[in-house]
């Protein structure tokens, strides 16, 4: 049997093309939000709301702001007011993600932009992501690149979203599929 195809992951291309900021940014958001955002000891959503607003982030009134939250750049990042951003929330942002307003996401959820090109050379690919008005994605979930997930609309905890959750609907496991309205 002959032996799969190994991509040497020195000649990926890619790194630091997703930045949209100088260097020197960069490094110095990564020490701001090890100690202002990131940290579990820092328990003021002001000051974790002030540090990204700081670094770029365009946040509305009123949004609470877990501990343990990880935001890869706040340049990125467009959040609406009254949202809620859970514990140990990852925004792994390196396209534009767009939160709306009164939208929350629960605990543990992880929101990434970027992939790569898997079958040819590991090249860096990255897709925006919106969570619209409304919108709760709940525990655990993983929302991938390229997704939109609708007003009102709630996806269930554990969930992957690839692609489109429509306005109003629930989402979610086995199968990650449409499984009706969520208001009737």
């Amino acid at each position: 049997m002959e032996r799969p195809t190994v991509i040497d992951l020195a000649a990926a291309p890619g790194s630091g093309e997703s930045w949209g900021a100088p260097a020197w940014k960069v490094y110095a958001w990564g020490v701001a939000e090890l100690l202002l955002v990131s940290n579990p000891w820092q328990i003021s959503s002001r000051l974790r709301r002030a540090v990204l607003v700081a670094f770029g982030a365009r946040i509305g009134d009123g949004v609470v702001l877990r501990p343990r939250l990880r935001v890869r750049f706040p340049w990125k990042l467009a959040i609406g007011d009254r949202s809620w951003i859970g514990e140990d929330v990852w925004l792994h942002n390196q396209d534009e993600l767009t939160i709306g307003s009164d939208a929350v996401v629960s605990q543990g959820t992880f929101i990434t932009t970027g992939s790569h090109a898997h079958r040819r050379d590991m090249a860096l690919l990255t897709r925006p992501v919106t969570i619209e008005d409304g919108a709760w994605v709940t525990a655990r979930c993983i929302v991938l690149g390229g997704s939109r997930i609708g007003v009102s609309a709630l996806v269930k905890p554990g969930t992957v979203v690839s692609g489109e959750v429509p306005d109003g609907m629930v989402f979610g496991q086995p199968a990650g599929e449409v499984l009706g309205p969520r208001f009737t």
